[in-house]
């Protein structure tokens, strides 16, 4: 190993061992992640719950699980079902959008606020 590898790996190991300082630009990050993770958790969540909600319609209408579950006609339901799971799915990225905007608007004076401060130093 040569010089400057030695000098990298330890300048990298020495970083991590010393306290890093906050910076805006840190602040800036924290803002943007405080309005972007709500909207994508509620878009995670609801897409995997209607996902699945869709899963157990086509299950009822392809297998023969109604029939365990003592259903004689698993036809009609499974379609119902199945549609209001791909209703749910379909309108996951509007609300994630409806979200996002409002959450953009609540703190865009912070944000621009801060992204001045930081450019003009």
């Amino acid at each position: 190993m040569n010089r400057n590898d030695q000098e990298f790996l330890i300048q990298k190991i020495r970083t991590q061992y010393t306290e890093k300082q906050h910076t805006a630009l840190d602040e800036l990050k924290e803002l943007d992640a405080k309005v972007k993770r709500p909207a994508q958790v509620f878009a995670c969540l609801f897409g995997s719950i209607s996902a699945i909600i869709m899963g157990s319609g086509m299950s009822l209408v392809m297998t023969d699980i109604g029939s365990m579950l003592g259903m004689e006609e698993t036809m009609i339901p499974g379609i119902l079902i199945g549609v209001v799971g791909m209703l749910m799915a379909i309108v996951n990225y509007p609300i994630y959008k409806g979200i996002l905007t409002a959450r953009r608007k609540k703190y865009a004076d912070k944000i621009i606020a801060l992204s001045d401060k930081i450019m003009k130093d």
